[in-house]
């Protein structure tokens, strides 16, 4: 069954519309200098009627019996449709960094891929340069996938999760 568009979101949106909702779920976050774990996520990404969609993930990780261990990331920012049809993404973290992703949009199937076109930092942040993600909507499900570059580490894998809509 096709994503049924809301009538009330703005059209500069609209091809971002399979996106918004209230997302709960798991993961797997590793990286070179850390060992591998499952995290837990909820991301809210909302639409208030303007060209833009807002986008708030908290994480946290998960002992091996599934329970909740300890916070992990939060990241708040905006999504939003360019002129040219290229999607942004603007995302502030709490350590100290900032990003701005670009990319597109699949035209037949609801995928984005987005690599960093620009990466700040606080003086006091970790040392990381570059990432890319990719979202898509596979079986009701969002999927998605960050690969990173960090530490002195080239761009690989660093998180994947699998979030039911809910609510």
């Amino acid at each position: 069954m096709p994503f049924e568009l809301d009538p009330t979101i703005n059209p500069v949106v609209a091809p971002l519309a399979w996106m918004v909702g209230r997302w709960e779920g798991v993961g797997v976050v590793g990286y070179p200098d850390m060992e591998s774990r499952n995290f837990g996520q909820e991301l809210d990404i909302t639409h208030d009627g303007r060209p833009f969609l807002a986008y708030e993930s908290r994480s946290y990780l998960l002992n091996e019996d599934g329970s909740k261990d300890r916070e992990s990331g939060r990241e708040t920012g905006y999504l939003r449709v360019l002129n040219s049809g290229e999607i942004e993404l603007l995302l502030a973290h709490p350590t100290g960094i900032v990003e701005l992703y670009a990319g597109e949009r699949e035209e037949e199937r609801p995928v984005l891929n987005l690599r960093t076109d620009g990466v700040m930092r606080s003086p006091e942040a970790r040392d990381y340069t570059a990432a890319s993600r990719m979202y898509g909507l596979v079986d009701r499900k969002l999927m998605w996938v960050m690969d990173m570059a960090a530490e002195g580490h080239p761009m690989q894998s660093h998180l994947s999760a699998q979030l039911n809509r809910v609510g």
